[in-house]
């Protein structure tokens, strides 16, 4: 494969996902993704460790791609192999094949799967609107550098809205277990989706994009009848998810000066119970 590099903020089309996420910016740059692993739960040797070693393909990973291929109409082929198990020498070997020419090989109901949950979000009127093909491109990875610290940021959008009349939305596809508003404000936090909607929609207006652009998620469950839910992180969401991002990125900027990348810490800590353990211990001292 050519070798990638971009030395040039702005808004590209057309790189491979594999070299996006290998990061072409010579001397490094910053992902969202990334920015999440340096802070609390994980810590900036997990971030150092994770560059070092990407991890390899998981089934979970592989549908969510497939789903993204079919939804967005840019990415991998997907590739259905016609055997339910793949436990055979020669199934296997047509597996790595096909992963080795950097497609995705999937089971037969994965196949019927990734099409059936394309169908249903193109049948949602909010989901099909915002990733309608004559309204934009899909994958593409921006590069910008910090104002503050002039670190080099990167970002890689599923969908790349044409400027118009009208609110300015960048949609993020997502694939998840339940989309129910509950589940998905849970998984707001847990995964950190609020930061990526602040890191992305940095890199929109740092490269020329409309000040008051707006960032959604469109969700969309995996199992049948395939729901979406389209969501937006309110302000207080996007409030902290911009102060979270600003302490990855000043933690990030002393590593790469000290090329010291800690761990969880040197000394004893003192733990306590989750809070409402202490709560339904001392509703039961007080009966």
């Amino acid at each position: 494969m050519t070798s990638i590099e971009i030395t040039s903020p702005g808004v590209y089309d057309g790189i491979p996902e594999a070299a996006y996420h290998a990061d072409p910016v010579p001397g490094g740059s910053l992902s969202s993704s990334g920015a999440r692993k340096l802070l609390p739960p994980y810590c900036p040797a997990i971030f150092r460790y994770e560059r070092n070693h990407p991890p390899a393909p998981t089934k979970a990973l592989d549908l969510g791609t497939a789903a993204h291929k079919l939804v967005l109409g840019a990415g991998p082929e997907l590739v259905r192999i016609d055997a339910d198990e793949w436990r055979t020498k020669k199934v296997k070997a047509k597996v790595a094949a096909v992963r080795a020419r950097g497609a995705i090989p999937l089971k037969p109901a994965e196949y019927d799967q990734v099409h059936a949950m394309a169908k249903a979000l193109r049948e949602h009127p909010t989901a099909s609107a915002l990733f309608h093909p004559d309204s934009g491109l899909p994958e593409q990875s921006l590069f910008w550098q910090d104002g503050l610290t002039g670190i080099w940021r990167r970002a890689r959008l599923d969908w790349l809205r044409n400027a118009g009349p009208g609110r300015y939305i960048v949609p993020d596809y997502k694939t998840c277990a339940a989309a129910d508003l509950e589940s998905l404000r849970r998984t707001l936090q847990s995964l950190g989706y609020h930061c990526q909607a602040d890191w992305y929609l940095d890199g929109v207006r740092a490269l020329g994009g409309p000040p008051d652009a707006e960032f959604v998620f469109v969700c969309q469950e995996k199992t049948p009848p395939f729901l979406v839910n389209v969501i937006e992180p309110d302000a207080m969401a996007m409030r902290i998810a911009r102060d979270r991002n600003r302490q990855a990125i000043e933690t990030y900027v002393e590593c790469v000066a000290t090329g010291h990348w800690p761990g969880y810490g040197q000394n004893v800590e003192l733990v306590s119970l989750p809070r409402w353990v202490e709560h339904e211990y001392l509703a039961e001292v007080d009966e």
